[in-house]
Formats: structure tokens, sequence, C-alpha cells
């Protein structure tokens, strides 16, 4: 047993769950019960299939249940959130603590897509949050936060990989403390909403930095030849071109201001390829235009 913290339980669900369940083992933290989403059907396969987070917690021998009420069905002094994607009831909360890692500096960007959105406002830092689990939506008080610069050309990967590194260490650290009173939240509160498909469409009229920046989010999609077409890496240039938004110059697509040079996309059901193989393949008339639908 590790310093003044009981046994713990670890809630979440997703791949980018499972380094913090995993630290907290390894820091020697004993995690009683894995409250988990449902098995289900991921990709095309055809058997329901368990979860990152249950599916390493059974291989720690760890006890997994998927109904959060469970947990008081175990012995634990403590809960540990990391995205687990399902609503935790008020009464539960009222019996039960729970600590939850948040990836930004609250309270901006609370909400389920804070990664995101920051690189689509064009945030220079991101961070990480360890904060108590309130009866509202990412309102909680604050025990640690570390920021965490976002870079360039972060892709919103790299930008979680590195809030995942950050975010581990975070939170052994605070447990390792113990939990003490935490910080109120300060400051102008920012929205962090999915970003759904449609949001995700290029709009050819606005400056290349800002497509660039939904690109690096993941799954920007234009049309061509009346199909979708999904735009994965590219290069902005912030020098003019003439032409309209959306046409092909060369190797270099117009922007409302600047161009963007494609290096990687992916066509209606199909694999990703690099532009240049995507390019012959297609056999592109000259000047042709993005977004034709």
């Amino acid at each position: 047993m590790n310093k003044s913290i009981g046994r713990l339980a670890f809630v979440g669900t997703p791949e980018l769950s499972v380094p913090f369940m995993e630290s907290l083992v390894s820091s020697g933290y004993e995690i009683g019960v894995v409250v988990t989403g449902q098995d289900r059907r991921r990709g095309r396969r055809e058997k329901p299939s368990p979860s990152p987070v249950k599916k390493v917690a059974t291989e720690m021998g760890i006890p997994v249940v998927h109904e959060i009420e469970e947990i008081e069905n175990f012995e634990i002094d403590l809960a540990v959130v990391v995205a687990f994607g399902s609503f935790i009831p008020v009464e539960l909360l009222q019996r039960i603590q729970m600590i939850n890692v948040h990836f930004s500096l609250l309270p901006r960007w609370r909400g389920p897509a804070p990664i995101e959105r920051a690189i689509l406002a064009g945030d220079k830092k991101s961070g990480v949050c360890v904060m108590e689990v309130g009866e509202e939506f990412d309102v909680g008080g604050v025990f640690a936060r570390e920021e965490v610069p976002i870079l360039d050309r972060d892709s919103a990967d790299s930008l979680r990989s590195r809030l995942i590194e950050t975010g581990s260490k975070l939170l052994v650290s605070v447990l390792d403390k113990g939990l003490g009173e935490p910080t109120p939240q300060s400051g102008e509160v920012v929205w962090a909403e999915k970003v759904m498909p449609q949001e995700r469409e290029i709009m050819w009229d606005l400056e290349a930095e800002a497509i660039d920046r939904l690109v690096r989010i993941g799954g920007a999609w234009t049309t061509f030849r009346g199909e979708r077409l999904k735009i994965w890496a590219c290069e902005p240039n912030m020098q003019e071109i003439q032409g309209q938004p959306g046409q092909l110059i060369g190797d270099q697509v117009v922007t409302g201001n600047g161009a963007l040079k494609l290096t990687e996309v992916q066509s209606q059901n199909r694999a990703r390829q690099s532009f240049e193989s995507w390019q012959l393949g297609a056999r592109l008339e000259k000047n042709c235009v993005f977004g034709d639908d």
C-alpha cells in the first residue's frame, strides 16, 4: 500500500485511460475494482470485445464491473476517473470521493473535446488538471495542474500523447502527497463541444493556417468529383497564389489566405495514401477544384 491513500477504484474506458491505470499499479497503489464501458463491437469485428481498460485490468487480475454503482460492493477509499464516458449519479458522489484527470487548463475547455478545441483555437498551451468530480460537468476544484505547450505542428494525437505522459505523473504525485483541499477554478469558462463530422468539412475560403489546424485534429474532409476525400496531412504556405479557393495550382491548394500543400489523403472507402500517389491515380485535370459538391 502506498502513502496515505487506501484502495482505489479506477473508472475509465478508452485506450488513453490505460497508462493512468498502469502508472497507479506500478507506483504501488492497490486498485480494488475497475469500472469500464460495456463490451461492444469495435471496428468490423463480429463479436463484442472488451474495452482497452477492461482488457488490461483482466490481465492484471483486477475485478471489472460495468455499472458505476457497483463500486459500492467493494471496499475502496477513492475513485480515480479518466475518460469514463458515462454519467456518474450525484447520489454516488455524495458517498464516494472521486477525482478526475482532465486534459485542459480549467476552466478553459471544459467538456468532451478539450484537445481538439485547443488546437482549433490556435492556443499556444494546454495542460492537465487533477480535479474533484463534482455534481456538474468539469466544475470541481483543482488539486494540481501542469501546463504543456502546444507545438506548431502538433496533431491531436501527438498532443494527447504528451498530455497522457504528463497527466500520469501528475496523478501519482497528487496521490503521493495527499489530496488536501482543491482550489476553486477561476477565469473565463470556455466549453469544448465535441467536434462533429460536419464541422470537419474544409471551407477553402478560410485562411491556410485555420484549415491546417482542422487537418491536425484528424478527420478533416472535402469533396472531389462528388465523393468525400479526407485530408490527413498538409503543409501551410502563407504566400499568395492566384486562383479560387479550393483550386489545385501545381502542388498547392488555394485558400482564402495562402495555400496548402497536401501530403496525405484518403479517398472514400480506400486506405490512406500519399497525395502524390492519389494524384497519379485520380488523373486530375489542370486546375481542378476541391469542395465541388
